[in-house]
This record gives structure tokens, C-alpha cells and sequence, in this order.
């Protein structure tokens, strides 16, 4: 029987032994804005370089007003070398621009205003509302959707079937917490291809749906 309550304290426990995020750690310290721009800069981009990135971005400006006003060559070099960082730096500054002219600076605190912004996927929106804001919401990203379907939690094609599916089935107060559980340890257990199995501690509650090696 697949409980959950077990399964994601048991994952809880088990992710002591690596790094969380780096969008978590920033929303700890940091405004809704800064998890926003960090959350794009993370996209198909390793944890450390986005961390990396984030850091030297934000200590020259940390505000839209001043962020659109870094030069476009200036802001591609201070994210270099995230994925697609030239085409980010054009998202970044459109993004600032709308929030300084439609927003009052602040960034939304809704998914669907959320969503208006150029570059802002329902994963980044997910995010934003939950590690910004602390609001419900449910953020998935390539491992919580192949994490719960591996699992056989749920049964799905899209990460965007994944949301709706979680929104009904995860217990409320895993909301805020999944994203952060699951991105962990898809990057250091659960895997993509051949996930490490023999040190998984929820090995015995989960169908291995998809999967087929394992170490």
C-alpha cells in the first residue's frame, strides 16, 4: 500500500545527505522577485550554475527598475553560462519592463496574472506563488512528475496533467513542500535513467512504473 505521510518523510529524511535547491535557498533570503528571476535563470540549467548566476546578477541590481537597466551584452555575461542565457536576458529585461509598468515593481501574487508575464510557464508561476508567496500551489517540474508517476501515485503523460492530478489527490499540506522534495532527490536518487534504487528508502512502496534499469 502506497502511503504518502510515509514516503515523503522518509524522502524528508534522506535529503539531509545532499543540497537543497537553489531557488529554496534564495527564497529563504529573498523577495518574491528574486525567486522569480532565479527560477528563470534555473531553467535547463544545473543547480550550482543558476546559484551561481543569481548571485552575481543580484548584487548589481536587485529590483526590476534596475534590472532593466542593465545593459543587454552587461546582463548576458553576468548569467553566462545558463542554458539559453542570451535569450534570457532578453526574457529578464521584457519581464522587468511590464512589471514596472503594469505592477508598481511587485511582482503577482497570482498564477493566471502570473502567466501574462513573457517567459512564465505554469512551473515558474507554481513557484513563485509558493516559495514567493507562500501560497497553495503546486510546482512541477520534469522530477515531481516522473518522481509520482514512477512511483505509480498518479498516472500521466504531462507535467501539466501532473498539477491537475496532484491538486487532487496530494494531501494540502505537501503543496508548498513536493517541488522542493522531489527536485532534491530526482537529482540525487531518483533519477532519470537507472535511478539508485538499492539506496532508496521508499523502495519497497514504489511500482517502478517506466523504469527499466536500476543500481
Amino acid at each position: 500500500m502506497f502511503d504518502i505521510d510515509i514516503v515523503l518523510s522518509k524522502i524528508k529524511h534522506k535529503n539531509k545527505e545532499f543540497a537543497e535547491p537553489a531557488v529554496t535557498t534564495i527564497s529563504r533570503k529573498r523577495t518574491p522577485f528574486h525567486v522569480l528571476i532565479s527560477c528563470l535563470l534555473s531553467l535547463r540549467t544545473k543547480d550550482q550554475t543558476t546559484r551561481a548566476a543569481s548571485e552575481r546578477l543580484f548584487a548589481i541590481a536587485d529590483n526590476p527598475e534596475d534590472m532593466k537597466k542593465i545593459p543587454s551584452q552587461k546582463l548576458e555575461k553576468l548569467i553566462y553560462p545558463v542554458g539559453f542565457y542570451r535569450r534570457k536576458a532578453v526574457t529578464i529585461q521584457e519581464i522587468c519592463e511590464t512589471l514596472t509598468k503594469d505592477y508598481e515593481g511587485k511582482v503577482p501574487d497570482e498564477i493566471d496574472e502570473l502567466l501574462k508575464l513573457n517567459g512564465v510557464g505554469r512551473k515558474t508561476a507554481n513557484l513563485v506563488v509558493s516559495l514567493g508567496y507562500k501560497k497553495p500551489g503546486i510546482c512541477v517540474d520534469v522530477h515531481v512528475h516522473r518522481i509520482t508517476n514512477r512511483w505509480g501515485y498518479i498516472k500521466t503523460k504531462t507535467p501539466a496533467e501532473t498539477e491537475c492530478a496532484l491538486r487532487k489527490k496530494l494531501p494540502a499540506k505537501y503543496w508548498l513542500c513536493i517541488n522542493d522534495l522531489l527536485v532534491t532527490y530526482g537529482q540525487n536518487i531518483c533519477v532519470p535513467i537507472s535511478p539508485k534504487c538499492s539506496l532508496c528508502p521508499v523502495n519497497s512502496y514504489c511500482k517502478k512504473a517506466g523504469v527499466t534499469r536500476h543500481r
